[in-house]
């Protein structure tokens, strides 16, 4: 689970151009504006990435114009993800520890934007737990894996904008998922409606327990940003539900290729993974390789050899700034 509010230290603080009450600060990975003297290097604060959507109550009531959501923004030319607070903020007598996660604590949640009708469907039940779900880490919060994996051979992908799907076949049944939830099969629904148009089921009888991830786009999904006339999903992972293991690359392509399904657009198939994270978030900036007049929402870096890790499965993803402020 994503947390959105922690304890942190002030790692950096440097002037903006022409500003004289705001300063640029760096916290873990993200960089944000702050008030000039509000807070000194190496002090403790409590870190709030963006998404985060705040209680309407004290002491954030000045959030009110913003929907009590913080999102990208750009102030005086510096892009700002993220807010930060002082420790005053937390009830009397909690205790401070570096990387505490105060989410909770502080009543904050994560923002999601509301699903048409045609991919919330009905629910049939939770998210099967023989496969994990899909949610990638941003790379501003993985300074150590970085530094761990720092040179490892990596790929990495464009990262699509819409909606999270998952097929999978299991002891010789079909099951459909959105994000979080297990769907019925109804006419309307468009993870369905998809599914029996890419014969995706009896695909899946061709092998194992398999079970297959993707990104649903096109139209009346998010805006439909790559002007598609149709829906259709671009895969992402393949997953070995026996083992329960995510396939190597070469192996997710070849069964990718095999199906006679698309994955996302490969942007680089070798490279070699830094631990400079605004250099990687540099590379989320670009255009689409589904559509060269849309800016790409960002990228996703994983080993060509699967890993994993303490935190868990090493892959994560950079969001390009400049998606997230003309889109937000």
């Amino acid at each position: 689970m994503r947390k959105l509010a922690t304890i942190q230290k002030i790692k950096s603080l440097e002037p903006i151009a022409n500003a004289d009450s705001i300063e640029k600060a760096t916290v873990l990975g993200w960089q944000l504006v702050v008030k000039k003297g509000e807070f000194r290097v190496g002090e403790a604060c409590i870190y709030c990435e963006i998404d985060s959507l705040f209680p309407d109550q004290e002491p954030f009531a000045f959030l009110k114009p913003r929907g009590m959501r913080i999102r990208t923004v750009k102030l005086r030319g510096q892009i700002s993800q993220g807010i930060c607070f002082p420790l005053s903020i937390l009830p009397e007598g909690y205790p401070i520890e570096e990387g505490a996660d105060v989410t909770e604590v502080l009543g904050i949640t994560k923002y999601e934007p509301v699903l048409p009708a045609s991919l919330s469907g009905l629910v049939k039940g939770t998210f099967p737990s023989f496969i994990p779900k899909t949610d990638e880490t941003r790379v501003q919060v993985l300074e150590e894996l970085l530094r761990k994996y720092d040179g490892e051979r990596c790929y990495v992908t464009e990262k699509l904008d819409g909606s999270s799907v998952t097929y999978y076949l299991k002891d010789g049944e079909f099951g459909v998922c959105s994000r979080n939830y297990e769907l019925l099969e109804t006419a309307d629904n468009t993870f369905w409606t998809v599914a029996r148009q890419l014969d995706i089921e009896n695909k899946l009888r061709l092998g194992g327990n398999v079970a297959l991830q993707g990104e649903l786009i096109g139209n009346g999904i998010q805006g439909n940003k790559y002007k598609l006339k149709n829906q259709t999903v671009y895969f992402f992972n393949a997953f070995d539900i026996d083992r329960y293991a995510y396939l190597d690359y070469e192996q997710f392509v070849e069964v990718i290729r095999r199906l006679e399904l698309n994955s996302v657009p490969v942007l680089d198939a070798s490279f070699h993974l830094t631990a400079d994270i605004p250099a990687l978030v540099d590379m989320a900036i670009g255009q689409s390789v589904l559509n060269p007049v849309v800016l790409r929402e960002g990228i996703v870096i994983r080993p060509l050899e699967e890993k994993n890790d303490l935190l868990g499965r090493v892959s994560f993803k950079a969001i390009s700034p400049e998606f997230l402020l003309q889109y937000e």
